[in-house]
C-alpha cells in the first residue's frame, strides 16, 4: 500500500525496514544538510544508532510532504501543522481536510497574485509600445 502524502504518493519500499541519510538524499534529491535541517525543526526525527541517523518509512513520508509543501509554496510551520495532523487517529481524516483547506488557499492566493502579474505584464508592454514608437510625449503627459 502506498503511502499518501498530499496527494504526494511516495511509492512503499516493502524492501527495506529504514533508510540512511544518504538514501533519502538520493531518493528525493536534497542534502544531508537538509535532512538535517529539517530534523533540527522537529519535522522528522531519525533514530540515532552512534553517530548515524536512521530513517524510517514514517520520516520518509513526512520529508515526502516537506518537500511537497515547500515546493508549492507553504511555510514550514505550515508544513508542520498538516503533517502533525497524522496522529490524530481519526484514519488522517482531520489532516486530509486541513490539507484541503489549505491548498484551496494558497490557490486562491496563488490565483490573486496571477491576475496582478498579468496586469503587470500588461501595463509594460504597453509601456515598452510607447516607448519604442518614441512618443515621448505620450509619456510626459503632454
Amino acid at each position: 500500500m502506498a503511502v499518501a502524502v498530499a496527494h504526494a504518493v511516495v511509492p512503499p519500499r516493502p524492501d527495506r525496514a529504514n533508510f540512511t541519510i544518504s538514501d533519502l538524499s538520493a531518493e528525493f534529491g536534497i542534502t544531508a544538510r537538509a535532512l538535517r535541517f529539517y530534523e533540527d525543526e522537529g519535522l522528522i526525527a531519525p533514530e540515532r544508532r552512534g553517530t548515524a541517523r536512521i530513517y524510517s518509512h514514517r520520516d520518509r513520508a513526512r520529508l515526502a510532504w516537506i518537500l511537497r509543501g515547500k515546493r508549492v509554496g507553504f511555510s514550514l510551520g505550515d508544513i508542520r501543522a498538516m503533517i502533525d495532523l497524522y496522529d490524530l487517529g481519526d484514519g488522517r481524516r482531520t489532516q486530509r481536510q486541513a490539507a484541503i483547506d489549505r491548498c484551496r488557499d494558497r490557490v486562491a492566493l496563488l490565483e490573486s497574485q496571477k491576475h496582478d502579474i498579468d496586469a503587470a505584464i500588461a501595463e509594460l508592454t504597453g509601456f515598452i509600445a510607447v516607448l519604442e514608437a518614441g512618443r515621448s510625449h505620450d509619456i510626459q503627459g503632454h
